[in-house]
């Protein structure tokens, strides 16, 4: 019963979302354009639910966009605007468009890129068993990843050795311990 409301919250919540957000939206790929020099919708490929290959959607942030998965916080690609969307989150309201499409939820795992969630073995398996989130407990725990990264001699040593390990744990420790309650005090605490 607690997976079907979540279903239903997450499709009205976009919905409505998408009609009061639209004239942001609009704007925001507006500026992203400008800023960017670049159509300011960009979409990368994503592990999903099941493992299922799916196009995430975000408001460009980089003039340029490579095969690069870590991002830190001072990259030279990303533009002044685009420091100010991701610090917000901003980029991110597009995926509005994922939940409505049911490839997301507002609250789960974050969707990875090709190359770690598909990768997982054994038990950690058990995060592709739902759809991924907007935001989660794993996305709150590393709201300073970027920041954290920057730090790093080695970024990808550093991500694949202590961040993504660390992201695997306590997804399977909010997926064991799941709850519509929990979701939403999830939401609660990423928009607060």
């Amino acid at each position: 019963m607690g997976r079907i409301c979540k279903t239903i919250f997450d499709y009205i919540l976009a919905l409505f979302l998408l009609i009061v957000l639209f004239p942001l939206l609009i704007v925001l790929v507006v500026l992203s354009t400008i800023s960017t020099g670049k159509f300011g919708v960009f979409s990368q490929a994503r592990v999903g639910k099941d493992g299922k290959i799916f196009r995430i959607y975000k408001v460009r942030s980089m003039d340029i966009q490579n095969q690069d998965v870590i991002t830190a916080a001072n990259d030279p690609r990303i533009t002044k605007f685009g420091h100010v969307i991701r610090m917000t989150k901003l980029d991110e309201l597009l995926q509005i468009l994922n939940i409505l499409k049911g490839e997301m939820s507002f609250v789960g795992p974050r969707p990875d890129v090709v190359g770690y969630a598909d990768k997982l073995t054994g038990d950690d398996k058990i995060i592709l068993n739902v759809k991924p989130g907007i935001t989660g407990p794993a996305t709150l725990y590393y709201r300073n990843e970027e920041e954290l990264l920057e730090k790093q001699e080695d970024k990808i040593k550093f991500n694949d050795e202590v961040i993504w390990p660390n992201k695997v744990r306590i997804n399977r420790l909010y997926l064991k311990n799941w709850s519509f309650t929990e979701d939403l005090k999830l939401l609660f605490k990423t928009i607060f």
